[in-house]
């Protein structure tokens, strides 16, 4: 194992090249888009969280598009706007009601000290030759974790990862998720409307490009890079009605999620990313919304329209439009509220 507690939090440089190569993957994926001249005209703005490791990605992004074009002069514009990239620390109601609420997760602690974890554990300090009280949840998922970052950062298959065979990463897997799905997804509604103020920064952006396309003119930004965090991405996407499966996953229904969507690893990876891409059509601007560079529906509309009318997308989205206040959502009174069953999200 090797460690380098300097850079904890930091963009190692793996996470550069992703960066490079995700940015050199759209330009020619979006050519006229994110274009040399775009980018010498200052048409494509660039806003990042604060944290060291979202600025030194949306340097990579942008380096990498330098690269692309051939632009021997290298400069780095971007814009820290925490409010919108990192809204749950703007959100008294997700800090009081979720962050700082143990309650709010009891889920995902009824499942480390459940029968699958308790087998994973066995079978670990088996292998080590301890005693079973000696190998906690943590431990365990620390040792996971570490076997997971070396391999995709170095690629390197340590002897942490010999501690685990595919059941065991399966039940591991399913625990992260358990945390994301009531920290960041479905399982409180305050999650989702903590990020209100991107979804309406979002919208508010496409109407004025459309707004622009009706009037013949040209839009002073063509692109909008946003850099934050899978934590950013998650609450948005539950917003929009993503990942929602006939059931919730809970402590005790882990053998029958294995067919489930939200699955965070699939969702968020390193580098995850969303793109909302506006076109101009005969019968109307059309959107297509992309998760990973791959193409993804928007819930509730017409199945098999990857490109829908942009007014069909709003008008699914209608309420959140003209409600989803931040601040009203995000004040303290409002408790988390638990979504169950199969009954439709009332986030929406």
């Amino acid at each position: 194992m090797s460690t380098s507690v300097p850079l904890a939090g930091k963009l190692v440089e793996k996470g550069r090249d992703d960066h490079r190569h995700l940015a050199v993957r759209l330009a020619k994926l979006f050519p006229s888009l994110l274009s040399a001249e775009n980018l010498r005209r200052q048409r494509v703005r660039f806003q990042t969280s604060s944290k060291h490791r979202c600025v030194d990605s949306v340097e990579a992004f942008q380096q990498g598009l330098h690269r692309h074009w051939g632009l021997e002069e290298a400069w780095y514009r971007h814009e820290v706007n925490d409010e919108l990239m990192r809204f749950f620390e703007w959100c008294p109601g997700f800090v009081e009601g979720v962050e700082n609420n143990k309650t709010a997760l009891a889920e995902v602690k009824k499942f480390k000290e459940g029968p699958e974890m308790g087998e994973v554990r066995g079978k670990v300090a088996r292998q080590l030759n301890v005693p079973y009280e000696r190998i906690t949840p943590d431990m365990v998922e620390a040792a996971f974790f570490l076997c997971a970052y070396e391999f995709a950062i170095k690629s390197l298959h340590t002897p942490w990862c010999h501690l685990f065979d595919l059941k065991d990463a399966k039940v591991l897997e399913y625990k992260n998720d358990l945390k994301q799905y009531w920290k960041r997804g479905h399982g409180h509604s305050i999650n989702s409307r903590s990020s209100c103020v991107l979804f309406h920064d979002l919208f508010d952006r496409l109407e004025l490009a459309v707004q622009h396309l009706r009037l013949g003119q040209e839009l002073p930004e063509a692109v909008r890079v946003q850099v934050g965090h899978g934590e950013t991405l998650l609450p948005l996407l539950t917003l929009l009605g993503l990942y929602k499966d006939p059931s919730q996953p809970t402590a005790d229904n882990y053998s029958t999620q294995h067919g489930r969507s939200f699955r965070t690893s699939r969702i968020v990876p390193y580098a995850a990313n969303m793109l909302f891409v506006l076109y101009e059509c005969p019968a109307g601007p059309r959107l297509q919304f992309l998760l990973n560079e791959t193409p993804v529906g928007f819930p509730g509309l017409t199945a098999g329209e990857e490109v829908p009318l942009y007014q069909d997308v709003r008008q699914r989205y209608r309420e959140l439009l003209e409600g989803c206040d931040s601040q009203r959502e995000c004040e303290v009174g409002n408790r988390p509220q638990h979504h169950h069953g199969h009954h439709g999200n009332t986030e929406l």
